[in-house]
């Protein structure tokens, strides 16, 4: 059997790493005998002409693709079009979109055969078997399907109690080369689950109240796996990855026991960090903590169930600082209630804590305690348009702020950050940035350049040509920065460090060059020595 995977686009924005998903469900996908491929849209150009081609190339059997609701309509159209090319594939999708809205759907998606409902694996090692008997269907937990008219969902699945038994992630599969030049982390899960009760969240639904953890030296086996790749960054994307201290403090261990060096960040929760597992955690690499504050304002915590208190984050922020952290904090703006002066309160103590922190609209996902139960609370959703749930805009009202309102907060935040940014920039400019700061604006401008180049594929786009005297990054870069909102002497910098990492190599065809991306460096040398020998 031939599966493809796909995974959809998704904004820069949300800073992309290597699709963690995907990789499970492949690596899970390889364990029942299934071959393989990744058609990435994350990091290249998606057209449904190039969907035709990577169908056509690969011919696969069952096409499968995962979404969040930000990115569910276009997953949904790619999995129309893949249909409309070819009626034979089997399409199926998972995600916590879809494991939340069975019913709307199927109905509006009839290309759509399949939904796998919540944890995927295991459900995946039984239904694979049997994707072509759809008289089987029935029987397998875990997945909604078609039956004539009639929506089945069959009973849910346990989850899955050891995470040691999960293969894998196989992001040999993924163009990792590309991820890399971004510079984005690799993320990583050490457990699976989530305790709390946050009426905004799906994290509990999703993969259940119980923390379930994998083994320090499994996971520890994952990372030193990761490095082989050249990646010096890894987030652990776990939804509480301080849940448990105990196990926190074996893992940071079992990474020094094998002198595994690289820089790491984490989620946590302010009520269960203290200064020593933070202290054990920096000496093990992890330079960043990511906390979700949400609220300035405790009668707002409090009613969104969020179950911490302003005087944890502080000390969760001092001790951070304390030991060499990097703390940085969320929130919310419109939660229920949301006020006037709960903005206030937030913001007040946003700046308080004198660290970096953001904003998030709140965006009721569905599955969400406050989408299903929004008749409780202080709150009106104002659309169903899921492009417009990527938390960068109202998409609610309180009774007593309207969305311009909470669009209006939103933006006086971004212009005081993007005026202090201008000067950053200014100063740059003028050679008078400290070291870091020009490093920073260096880093942003390459990311933006990098990105406008995967996801245009102005690489590929380039074509082959005669370098006509020309070193070949010289003759690419006047190619390619016409297509780019930089200028030639640093689209030529960023081409060259690009080449000189092997993310981007070159092979010579009757004495023309085409450029291309590499898959990933763990195969580069095979890469260059084919090159070599086609010339």
């Amino acid at each position: 059997m031939r599966i493809a995977l796909i995974a959809p686009p998704y904004p820069l924005s949300e800073a992309p790493s290597p699709p963690l998903g995907i990789s499970y469900v492949a690596a899970t996908c390889i364990e029942t005998g299934a071959e393989v491929a990744v058609f990435d849209y994350i990091v290249s150009r998606y057209t449904p002409e190039k969907l035709h081609r990577d169908i056509d190339s690969f011919q696969p059997d069952v096409l499968g693709i995962n979404s969040v609701t930000m990115n569910f309509l276009i997953s949904a159209s790619i999995i129309r079009e893949a249909k409309r090319h070819n009626p034979s594939i089997l399409t199926m999708m998972g995600g916590p979109h879809v494991s939340f809205d069975i019913e709307n759907t199927l109905r509006q998606y009839p290309e759509l055969d399949l939904i796998v409902v919540g944890e995927g694996e295991e459900t995946l090692k039984a239904i694979l078997p049997v994707i072509n008997d759809r008289k089987a269907w029935s029987g397998i937990n875990g997945i909604a399907f078609r039956d004539g008219e009639e929506i089945i969902i069959t009973p849910s699945r346990p989850l899955i109690e050891d995470l040691d038994t999960l293969p894998l992630p196989a992001r040999h599969l993924l163009p990792m080369s590309r991820y890399q030049a971004l510079g984005f982390p690799v993320s990583i899960i050490t457990s699976r689950g989530c305790p709390n009760r946050c009426i905004f969240c799906l994290g509990r639904k999703m993969v259940g109240y119980k923390v379930r953890y994998r083994s320090p030296s499994v996971v520890a086996d994952e990372i030193e796996h990761l490095l082989t790749y050249g990646i010096d960054r890894i987030n652990v994307a776990d939804d509480i990855f301080t849940a448990n201290k105990k196990r926190v403090k074996a893992l940071c261990e079992e990474i020094l026991k094998r002198d595994l060096h690289f820089g790491w960040s984490a989620f946590s929760r302010v009520n269960t960090v203290d200064k020593e597992t933070l202290a054990i955690m920096r000496e093990a690499g992890c330079d960043s903590v990511s906390f979700g504050i949400e609220s300035g304002n405790l009668e707002m915590l409090k009613r969104v169930k969020k179950g911490i208190n302003l005087e944890q984050a502080r000390n969760a922020v001092r001790y951070c600082k304390e030991v060499g952290i990097r703390p940085h904090a969320s929130f919310m703006v419109g939660l229920p209630g949301e006020n006037h002066q709960t903005l206030k309160d937030t913001s007040k103590f946003a700046e308080e804590l004198k660290i970096e922190y953001g904003y998030h609209m709140l965006a009721p996902f569905p599955g969400t305690t406050v989408r299903e139960e929004i008749d409780q609370y202080d709150l009106e959703i104002l659309t169903n348009d899921w492009d417009l749930y990527d938390a960068n805009r109202a998409i609610v009202r309180t009774s007593s702020l309207s969305a311009e309102e909470m669009n209006e907060f939103l933006t006086d935040f971004e212009n005081t950050c993007n005026e202090q940014w201008d000067i950053v920039k200014q100063r740059y400019q003028k050679g008078q940035c400290t070291p870091g700061e020009s490093l920073r604006v260096e880093g942003i401008d390459r990311m933006y350049l990098i990105y406008k180049l995967l996801s245009e594929d102005v690489i590929s786009g380039a074509g082959t040509f005669s370098i006509d005297g020309h070193d070949p990054i010289t003759e690419l870069a006047i190619r390619v920065t016409p297509f780019t909102n930089h200028g030639y002497d640093f689209v030529h910098k960023t081409l060259n460090s690009l080449a000189e990492k092997k993310y981007l190599a070159f092979e010579r065809i009757n004495g023309h060059i085409r450029w291309f991306w590499t898959h990933n460096n763990r195969v580069e040398h095979f890469q260059l020595q084919t090159a070599d020998k086609r010339d």
